[in-house]
């Protein structure tokens, strides 16, 4: 049952006033990451004036004092009156999260989400009328060029790894530890696209060999702009649909199966299944859904938004067992982690 609300709540509704405000925030957010203001308050690591910040940043200081006050209410920001006059500082999720310089920022993710999410969102209502995505009227792709979208540039194919990238440098280890890898000694990510999620399974089982397949443009990207010097996994260039498999005793699915309705989603099982020698197997990671429909809410706005830009959606345990034992899969295990994305292991 749903939770039932208490007297107060029903004199005065402050979640559900929070929740139609919740777009408010998100925009604070994105202006602040765009502005530059998380940026500045690591590098200085003291206190600022809103005037101080304003000049540094070329704002007006009246627009600026607001944003920085709503930081603040939101705790991403911290506040001191001194004399009459704030002074405003960093805490440690801007420092970790938010400003750039961090290893593990989610800047990335922000100006995708900023760009490309938010404005699709728009289209929401459309996408619930029609059943499909929304990506022709938000951006004049094609639906069938849907899956092309972060590919149009290479500032859009930049973004878009980006984006990933920051997904799971905060995700990868409670998926790669969820269920133990350990007897797959080589392991090929498809769609690894960074190689971000590889790196975690080098780290965790270092006897692991793993290779990130990926199309030509997102591997040359990846070298690029995301590899170190003693990079511990290798690139291979290549169709994970319409091409030839790596060999490997795991294969890697991490939000790949989403993007996609559940024939395609076959196809690509059925032929991991064939390549895949007994005992080897398949590891989905997705944002999965709860059975009885009540949840986690990050997993259900995810499904929306498969909804408005590609072609899928997020997923059930259920409904993954009966995409890997269709496909011929068996000896399913489904292991939650507890945050944002779950993991499912499937055996041949």
């Amino acid at each position: 049952m749903a939770e039932q609300l208490s007297q107060s709540e029903l004199d005065y509704p402050f979640k559900l006033l929070e929740y139609i405000n919740g777009f408010k925030i998100s925009k604070v957010i994105f202006t602040a990451s765009q502005l530059g203001v998380f940026d500045l308050m690591l590098q200085c690591q003291k206190a600022l004036s809103a005037e101080c910040i304003a000049k540094e940043l070329h704002t007006s200081q009246n627009g600026l004092e607001r944003l920085l006050d709503a930081l603040v209410g939101i705790d991403i920001l911290d506040v001191e009156i001194i004399n009459g006059k704030a002074l405003y500082s960093s805490t440690d999720v801007s420092d970790l999260y938010l400003a750039k310089a961090s290893p593990k920022s989610l800047s990335n993710m922000i100006l995708y989400q900023s760009q490309d999410i938010y404005p699709l969102w728009n289209f929401l209502p459309d996408a619930v009328r029609q059943g499909r995505s929304q990506n022709e009227k938000a951006f004049g792709t094609s639906s069938k060029d849907t899956c092309e979208t972060p590919f149009r540039c290479e500032e859009e194919l930049l973004k878009f790894m980006g984006m990933m990238h920051s997904t799971w440098v905060f995700a990868a280890h409670d998926v790669v530890t969820a269920i133990d890898l350990s007897p797959f000694k080589t392991v090929v990510d498809l769609g690894g696209c960074t190689g971000t999620l590889a790196r975690e399974v080098c780290l965790v089982y270092p006897y692991c060999s793993i290779t990130v397949f990926d199309i030509p443009e997102v591997v040359k990207m990846a070298k690029k702009h995301f590899c170190g010097i003693d990079d511990c996994i290798t690139f291979k260039e290549g169709d994970f649909f319409n091409g030839e498999l790596p060999e490997a005793n795991l294969y890697i699915l991490a939000g790949i199966i989403h993007g996609w309705e559940e024939e395609k989603c076959l196809q690509l099982l059925h032929k991991i299944y064939a390549q895949s020698k007994p005992g080897g197997g398949v590891l989905i990671v997705e944002a999965m859904l709860n059975e009885n429909r009540r949840g986690p809410i990050f997993s259900q706005l995810l499904s929306l938004n498969m909804l408005l830009q590609m072609e899928g959606k997020e997923r059930s345990p259920s409904e993954f067992f009966k995409l890997l034992t269709t496909a011929g899969f068996k000896d399913i295990q489904v292991q939650r982690t507890g945050k944002c994305y779950d993991v499912v292991l499937g055996i041949k």
